[in-house]
């Protein structure tokens, strides 16, 4: 897909994500990208928005927000490690590690009109790119290694490993049957 942009969450695009995710009923029933965070994901959609719009005002949620013309259609979250404590299979990764990564990637999502066009290559660009841009370090992510499968693509929220090497990480161990950690500095 050709003609996308790129632009970080901030409180100035949080209308454009909060149109993106009030559209998708909350992406994921309810979780409004905030099951990272701290907070969790377990308080409902109304409080979900309520501390996901306050995490971007403060400064302490970021994404790389993929646009097609003047419309937000996916977007790649990262934050430092603290920012975004809970990850999935969180024993796993752990495990073997002598040092937390300065950054985590932990989800993407794609406007279900979009989906299959380049938008989370655009939005793992960007990420990295944003990344880089605040002082860069070592950049984990928890990819599903999808080859020789077929996986609706509203299931790869974490993306996939071929994503996430043709970007340069390099897969350090495996968690579970189908996912992996990756890592690559910035």
């Amino acid at each position: 897909m050709t003609g996308l942009v790129v632009k970080p969450l901030d409180p100035a695009t949080w209308p454009d994500f909060a149109r993106l995710v009030e559209k998708h009923n909350g992406v994921w029933g309810g979780c409004w990208c905030i099951a990272f965070h701290a907070e969790g994901a377990k308080r409902g959609k109304d409080v979900h928005r309520a501390d996901k719009e306050r995490l971007v005002r403060e400064g302490r949620a970021h994404a790389a927000l993929v646009y097609d013309g003047a419309d937000a259609v996916g977007w790649c979250q990262f934050g430092p490690t603290a920012e975004l404590p809970r990850i999935k299979h969180g024993r796993a990764c752990r495990e073997g590690q002598a040092q937390l990564p300065d950054w985590r990637i932990t989800c993407f999502f794609v406007d279900r009109d979009h989906r299959r066009r380049g938008v989370a290559d655009a939005a793992l660009k960007g990420a990295l790119a944003e990344i880089g841009r605040l002082g860069g370090g070592v950049v984990e992510s928890y990819p599903q290694d999808a080859e020789g499968r077929r996986i609706s693509s509203s299931f790869l929220h974490n993306g996939t490993l071929a994503l996430f090497e043709r970007h340069g990480f390099a897969p350090t161990r495996r968690l579970g049957k189908n996912h992996w950690v990756v890592t690559r500095r910035v």
